[in-house]
């Protein structure tokens, strides 16, 4: 009796894996925002810095297979450090501004089997926007200012995934480069 009991449970919970609904298919739309930790973006000593925010958009555009569904999206980023200095009685104050705007495309693996949880990986073509300013008490005020040091064109990739708590709010994680390495946050499927 015990065996038939444990062999029922076992059917019972596999099939109930394989009968809800997945948590991110053709058609779903999902906008993020997070805090990043870590970056490759400037790192200069007694830099003062603001957190990496980011907000990304995704939408299921294409079924990649019956375990699969490629999204399409955006992502916009920012990040800034600010330092100052003193040499005698000179002194100076430069600030950078990090810009990351990107458009993304995402696998999202619907094998798991568990209606909670997404997982993706994908690519971003980006272009990094680096504003730079300086000014120090000698009047050099905007000297290099305005330039577009290390602005460019970027291509990354990045694995995540979110962990929906209902219907349609989840936590999310992000490993990649975007404005930080590590990015975590929150996920409203919309």
């Amino acid at each position: 009796m015990k065996k038939n009991y444990c062999f029922f449970l076992l059917f019972t919970l596999f099939t109930m894996n394989h009968l809800h609904a997945q948590s991110f298919t053709k058609g779903t739309a999902v906008a993020s925002v997070g805090i990043g930790f870590g970056s490759s973006i400037l790192s200069y000593g007694g830099a003062s810095q603001t957190p990496a925010i980011s907000l990304q958009y995704e939408q299921g555009v294409w079924p990649a297979g019956s375990q699969g569904v490629i999204s399409l999206g955006g992502y916009a980023g920012y990040k800034s450090y600010k330092y100052s200095g003193k040499s005698g009685s000179y002194v100076w104050d430069q600030k950078w501004d990090y810009t990351v705007i990107g458009v993304r495309s995402a696998y999202h693996y619907q094998g798991i089997g568990n209606d909670k949880v997404d997982v993706f990986g994908g690519v971003m073509l980006s272009y990094n926007l680096l504003h730079y300013k300086y000014s120090d008490n000698a009047g050099n005020n905007g000297l290099f200012s305005g330039k577009s040091y290390g602005s460019g064109v970027g291509l990354t990739a990045y694995i995540g995934g979110r962990y929906y708590f209902s219907s349609n709010i989840a936590a999310m994680a992000e490993l990649g480069y975007g404005v930080s390495y590590l990015t975590i946050g929150a996920s409203l499927k919309l």
